[in-house]
């Protein structure tokens, strides 16, 4: 090579400098990539570090799953439902399987359930990624059925292990689910996953697997339906309820003929044979409506509880046919057997008929967990029948007015228990109605104790005058009373309600003013193990010195010689309570006695239970099904039945009197006030009226009625007891007595009728009979 500089390429004859100029592009040239390289070579960064961490993680979660078990596969998918000391009541579908073996399945069968919930079945190895692309396509252009993105074995693991509640479908609960299906694709053979899966769907009304659901809707077993009949089976576990041809017929139909149109796509039938089928009617062939079931004593008992426990547990994401859970409960199983048994036997109360229907529930005021729940008496062995303890198309009576009157007028108004109030002509305001109490009488001036304890109608509506409705209707609402439109006054003494939603706003006079939804279940523990712990949510709806002044009046309405419930007197326990009845409206009223009433209720509480109680007729319009004096006094006296059994080896102390609640005696009678009270009416004080006491006094009476003969000018000890005890000698005389159960009686005699709502030329308390 030449080596003469001359012709050089660095010093060689530069015309213009182009040749270092020429040397600089294409270094240029060289060293720089194009923008699109950049980006695709990012992405592919990007797309490679989110597999790593994908894989990472799914095989995180996956050494997490649960252990794969045949017996676990073949199990029926079956919720267990504990009471409250961890005893099981019952299971949901256990005894209602009958099991087809592999060889059994007909062809016909396969072919529908393949075609309708996983077309590729016996191509994927558990998870098929293209599955779910062709499932979206598919359900969008609807030409060939609606399919998921789950695979069969998907679906089949998480009916064996996990729960179907939408918030439990996490990235873990897929990874080891997808995890668990590719293992048992592994292990088994598809025509053994395709056997556990039909074995192992719920059918509806209590059945588990297909040829369960053959035999209890056609009569026969799966390989003696026709092909319209097979189609309508293998569509059903989507969603059992919605497609049982019983109470959908026409949704079981089109679910029927999705699962044909399937058929067809995967060229399992021809378009001739898929036509044919779907002229059949859904109903051919389908044998009379199966309403009779094994049920034991206790599942029996314990039924419009169990009931409830399924609702709440839908309500909370999770399906108990579906799922195989653990739910653990609140139901006290003694006492809801003492409820089933005052209701259905004669060892207690003396019911006038079989056809008298009672409610009722327990809750406890701590915490709002329902203790027991009896939906009915003499109901056979319907399996979660009619449950009117949650029923809210009867109006509670007078039950309503420590709610919706006297509670808002104290929470509001600072009212003291003396606050006077007139008992005279009243007509509701905007209307010519006259408002009447029982007697058609009025008593004039009289104490907000006095109109409460002797339940006066017209009192208690001028409290809620004075309140106002929008303050009262908010007021209950904090308490479970919900209504979309705004009440009246005549709901003042009755509101459209249920023995559960009395049960728990009562129970929050009983614990000091804080209401607790009431809750089922105390827990549920899904296939996988995972367990749930719930609790009442809560809220302080009034100040302790409205609960403790509304307690202290009530227990005047169940001691006192002119309260409405002394039948419910027990003598020596601490409680409270109002009775509640609904006459008849005037436009039919004349059908029937003078004395005749549609419903009586029962509010009741102690420190550890409130009890709502209803009795009544389904069908109350019509001969004959009306409460004498003797029904009326049923709620008073199963309230007294039921709370006796269950004070029994319970402490029994008085509420403990706030410090902002004062004391004062206007002729012997002990009255409260708070200090925005007004100052007692002379017209009602007279000249025995005291002076205003401290704020502290002693607080081991029992009930504060009016028939104490306390010393007028007497002052009351600083400390407070909460002990049953007597106070001591130089305090008798000062001293309420304590409950007698002098008041009480049997059913069989006649108590005086109840002073409850009834007005003149209105149906305020005319229902409609539970449906």
């Amino acid at each position: 090579m030449d080596k003469n500089p001359k012709y050089s390429r660095t010093n060689g004859p530069k015309k213009n400098g182009r040749l270092k100029r020429s040397g600089k592009k294409k270094a240029s040239r060289t060293g720089k990539k194009p923008m699109w390289l950049k980006i695709l070579l990012s992405f592919a960064a990007a797309l490679v570090a989110a597999l790593v961490v994908g894989v990472t993680v799914f095989f995180v979660y996956a050494s997490s799953a649960p252990k794969l078990s045949e017996q676990q596969l073949e199990s029926a998918g079956s919720t267990v439902i504990y009471d409250s000391n961890g005893k099981k009541i019952m299971s949901l579908g256990t005894e209602n399987r009958t099991y087809v073996a592999e060889k059994d399945i007909p062809q016909q069968l396969k072919d529908a359930v393949i075609s309708i919930e996983d077309r590729r079945f016996y191509k994927h190895h558990g998870v098929d990624p293209w599955r779910i692309v062709s499932a979206a396509m598919s359900n969008a252009s609807g030409s060939a059925g609606l399919q998921g993105g789950s695979t069969l074995d998907q679906q089949l693991i998480k009916l064996s292990y996990f729960s179907t509640k939408r918030s439990d479908q996490t990235i873990k609960r897929k990874a080891q689910e997808a995890w668990l299906a590719i293992n048992m694709d592994r292990q088994y053979s598809k025509d053994q996953i395709l056997t556990f899966y039909v074995n192992k769907v719920f059918m509806g009304d209590g059945c588990y697997g297909m040829q369960t659901a053959s035999k209890y809707y056609f009569g026969k077993t799966l390989d003696k339906l026709n092909l319209a009949q097979t189609a309508l089976i293998a569509g059903i576990p989507n969603a059992p309820s919605s497609y049982n041809p019983y109470t959908n017929p026409e949704f079981a139909k089109k679910r029927r003929d999705d699962v044909l149109n399937a058929m067809v796509a995967n060229k399992k039938i021809t378009q001739a044979q898929a036509n044919e089928a779907k002229q059949e009617s859904i109903t051919t062939g389908l044998v009379e409506k199966n309403t009779s079931k094994t049920v034991t004593s206790t599942e029996k008992i314990a039924d419009p509880y169990i009931k409830q426990v399924i609702e709440e547990a839908k309500k909370k994401g999770y399906d108990p046919y579906k799922d195989s859970l653990q739910i653990y409960t609140n139901l006290d199983m003694a006492i809801q057997k003492r409820l089933y048994e005052i209701a259905n036997s004669d060892e207690y109360l003396n019911f006038p008929d079989d056809n008298i229907q009672v409610a009722s529930t327990v809750i406890d005021p701590d915490n709002g967990n329902v203790v027991a729940m009896l939906g009915g008496r003499k109901t056979g062995d319907v399996t979660f029948g009619l449950n009117r303890a949650v029923q809210t198309d009867r109006t509670n009576g007078s039950t309503a007015k420590p709610l919706m009157d006297y509670a808002p007028a104290i929470e509001y108004l600072d009212w003291a228990t003396y606050h006077p109030i007139k008992d005279n002509r009243y007509v509701y305001p905007g209307t010519n109605i006259q408002l009447y109490d029982f007697d058609h009488q009025y008593k004039g001036l009289m104490t907000m104790r006095q109109a409460l304890v002797e339940s006066r109608n017209v009192p208690a509506i001028r409290a809620l005058a004075a309140v106002g409705i929008t303050k009262a209707q908010n007021f209950i609402s904090q308490m479970g009373f919900n209504y979309d439109k705004t009440l009246e006054y005549q709901n003042g003494i009755g509101l459209p309600s249920s023995t559960l939603q009395n049960a728990a706003a009562y129970a929050a006079f009983a614990n000091g003013g804080t209401y607790y939804q009431p809750q089922y279940i105390k827990e549920i523990v899904t296939g996988d193990g995972e367990r749930k712990e719930f609790s009442s949510s809560f809220k302080q709806v009034m100040q302790s010195s409205t609960a403790y002044m509304i307690t202290d009046m009530l227990k005047g309405v169940i001691t006192s010689p002119e309260g409405t419930g002394t039948r419910a007197n027990i003598s020596g326990l601490y409680q409270a309570g109002k009775t509640g009845t609904n006459a008849y409206p005037s436009d039919i009223s004349a059908k029937f006695p003078d004395d005749a009433a549609m419903d009586s209720w029962f509010n009741g509480y102690t420190k550890h239970y409130s009890v709502s109680v209803w009795v009544g007729y389904d069908h109350q319009y019509e001969a004959g099904n009306y409460l004498d004096n003797n029904s009326v006094a049923l709620a008073s006296l199963f309230y007294k039945n039921i709370m006796t059994y269950m004070s029994q080896g319970k402490t029994n102390t008085d509420w403990r009197k706030p410090s902002n609640v004062y004391v004062h005696y206007i002729n012997g009678v002990r009255q409260l006030y708070l200090a925005g009270s007004a100052a007692p009416s002379s017209e009602l004080s007279g000249s025995s009226t005291s002076s205003r006491s401290s704020s502290s006094e002693t607080s081991s009476s029992s009930s504060g009625s009016s028939s104490s003969s306390e010393s007028s000018a007497s002052s009351e000890s600083s400390s407070e007891s909460s002990s049953n005890s007597s106070s001591s000698a130089s305090q008798s005389s000062s001293q309420p007595s304590r409950p007698t159960d002098d008041n009480s009686s049997s059913a069989n005699s006649t108590p005086p009728a109840e002073p409850d709502s009834q007005a003149e030329n209105q149906t305020t308390n005319s229902e409609k009979p539970p449906q």
